[in-house]
């Protein structure tokens, strides 16, 4: 199985748990930390009513609170989803989560594609797998740096029944903003390769990365969630802001930061749309 990031210092890079059904992350080393991060906007503290979480994956904007504490979700029509890898050789080298961004598309982290991934299939909750036709890491992923890049995107063989999420690409995430964050991964009771989600509030903004504190936040990200969504809300539609790419320095699930490769990054931009132009963008 593939590993989530781990940092040292301020950033990390998730490793995901071995599943054969998939959870997972690729990425063979730990990052350093960033250096310190810009400065923030003034700090905001939306009130938001209570949110149905695992609504908010099927697409639907709608507004019961629930990853680590988070809420399970079902998967019939979730645009969450499983992204399971193998070698060369067809054996089982680990998974991730992704979101399905186009009807061919899906989006992840870099780290959980790289290394001994050959072959990958995305798992929609039900039916079978749907093979990949390709999938591409961002030439500025650097296994161990925490500045690079850590995006990827799945390209399937044939289209996916599930209801594409847009990208945030209109604004910058705010800190003390309210964000949803869904997962594969393990929750609380290292239980594995459940679909859950929770709600997290946004404490820094780097240029490349997000950060979210636990506790501060309800729900905090675990092992295999590396590649999910970190979602915020814009004129009413939840889009992309985030992905799910590290733990913090002390690789517990329970305490501390998660980070979030920033989608609003130029260069991060660039990479999926030149990919998948069809993307939505909020």
């Amino acid at each position: 199985m593939k590993r989530l990031r781990v940092a040292s210092g301020v950033a990390a890079v998730l490793m995901a748990a071995t599943l054969i059904v998939g959870c997972g992350g690729g990425g063979s080393s730990s990052p350093s930390s960033p250096s310190s991060p810009a400065a923030p906007t003034t700090p905001t503290t939306p009130t938001t009513p209570s949110l149905n979480v695992c609504g908010i994956l099927t697409g639907t904007p709608s507004f019961s609170h629930g990853i680590v504490t988070g809420t399970q979700c079902p998967t019939a029509n979730t645009s969450v989803v499983l992204v399971n890898l193998r070698d060369k050789n067809g054996n089982a080298v680990g998974g991730c989560t992704g979101t399905v961004i186009a009807r061919r598309a899906v989006l992840t982290a870099a780290h959980c594609l790289d290394g001994d991934a050959a072959i990958a299939k995305v798992y929609l909750g039900t039916g079978e797998q749907i093979l990949a036709e390709s999938f591409q890491w961002s030439p500025r992923y650097r296994a161990g740096d925490p500045s690079s890049l850590d995006v990827g995107v799945v390209i399937t063989t044939q289209d996916l029944d599930r209801t594409p999420i847009a990208l945030l690409t209109s604004r910058d995430a705010r800190v003390g903003e309210q964000a949803v964050i869904a997962g594969w991964g393990r929750d609380e009771n290292d239980n594995l390769a459940t679909l859950r989600a929770g709600t997290a509030a946004i404490s820094a903004v780097w240029s490349t990365l997000l950060e979210t504190q636990y506790p501060g936040s309800a729900s905090s990200v675990c092992f295999g969630d590396s590649g999910g969504p970190l979602l915020l809300s814009e004129g009413g539609v939840w889009a992309i802001g985030g992905i799910i790419s590290a733990t913090g320095p002390s690789g517990t699930c329970r305490s501390g930061p998660s980070y979030y490769a920033n989608v609003r990054n130029a260069d991060i931009t660039k990479f999926i749309l030149d990919l998948v132009p069809g993307a939505g963008q909020r």
